[in-house]
């Protein structure tokens, strides 16, 4: 399996060259670029660099991995544009953005959540793929069947990543349709969330918001139920992820598969994980987001999860309100940290 891996301005120069030693195995980087509204924060947002140097420090690293043969995809996946998403001078920024990227940088590729933008693309940079982004939630041939015309690529609605049967239907359709086919494989949202669209829609205004006087700080629905001991369930039963023991069984159903590494503070070590085909140690550790902080002082150990996990819930009914594998498997794995020491968690620990 091939990886996407997602960029971030990296304080301790880790992340660029752990996707060089793996360039073989690195299908393209995506990143987003300047003050477009993207599905994470504004990617020149640094805690040690000014905004100016930040915006140096990346098109360093970006011609770092396009001199090394990395192909490069740029993320234009806001979930909400405003007053912008329709106006001249929006379109004409994109333009000159993706001008200015593609002839510095061979850009191949673009992925957006917006029709508008696709449409675009296609017709002023015939030569670039546009992609349909995971937060689209395009799940079935029907829904690829009706933005065909504006997009050469879609992610699949992450909610089926464990359902083989899914995957395999979107697989043939863009077989027959001369459509490529990716997945996100570390998300740490959770599946069907009533809040996702909110949420993101916030992620996209998060610059305009963090200038107002705001009466009330958002939660999201991750961060609660994962916070409760009763609730932490849900990050095995009803997440989405696919752990990086498992990533073998999705050889030749997607082009490759997105690895989310924007804003987890150890990028490197979700790469190295998937990479190598397994990991020892906090499952929370490698999602996006990461949610070891909220579980503290439980954690989820990978390796105590059975090898057949990852069979039987692709293969499953999803009938999780009467089965209780998952739950099974969860209490199994999850453990407390006690004064630096690791112990099976209680069952009725609160």
């Amino acid at each position: 399996m091939k990886f996407s891996i997602g960029y971030q301005i990296d304080e301790r120069d880790a992340l660029v060259p752990a996707i060089l030693r793996h360039a073989a195995r690195v299908q393209e980087v995506y990143f987003a670029f300047g003050d477009f509204p993207n599905g994470r924060h504004t990617q020149t947002r640094s805690s040690y660099l000014l905004p100016y140097e930040a915006q140096e420090r990346q098109l360093a690293d970006l011609d770092r991995l396009h001199k090394a043969g990395i192909a490069l995809n740029l993320l234009l996946n806001g979930n909400c544009y405003g007053a912008d998403s329709l106006s001249r001078s929006f379109f004409s920024k994109i333009g000159d953005t993706v001008d200015y990227l593609a002839s510095r940088f061979s850009l191949p590729s673009v992925t957006t959540t917006s029709p508008v933008i696709a449409k675009f693309l296609h017709s002023n940079f015939a030569g670039i793929e546009v992609r349909a982004s995971v937060n689209m939630a395009v799940g079935t041939p029907t829904a690829m069947g009706y933005i065909a015309d504006s997009f050469d690529t879609f992610y699949l609605k992450r909610e089926l990543n464990r359902d083989m049967a899914a995957i395999r239907r979107a697989r043939a359709w863009c077989d027959a349709n001369g459509k490529g086919l990716f997945m996100l494989a570390n998300s740490g949202c959770l599946n069907e969330c009533p809040l996702h669209t909110f949420h993101d829609n916030l992620v996209a205004h998060e610059e305009e918001l963090a200038t107002r006087d705001n009466a009330f700080t958002f939660e999201s629905m991750c961060g609660a139920r994962l916070s409760q001991r009763k609730a932490m369930v849900s990050l095995l039963r009803d997440s989405n992820f696919v752990r990086p023991e498992d990533i073998a069984l999705y050889e030749g159903l997607f082009t490759a598969a997105k690895l989310a590494t924007r804003v987890n503070p150890h990028p490197v070590r979700i790469i190295e994980a998937y990479m190598a085909g397994r990991y020892i140690g906090n499952l929370a550790d490698l999602l996006e987001p990461d949610h070891a902080a909220r579980m503290y002082p439980y954690v989820l150990e990978n390796s105590e999860i059975p090898p057949g996990f990852a069979e039987r819930v692709l293969y499953c009914d999803k009938q999780c309100e009467t089965c209780g594998y998952c739950e099974r498997m969860f209490e199994g794995a999850l453990k407390k940290i006690n004064e630096g020491a690791l112990i099976y968690a209680d069952k009725q620990d609160d």
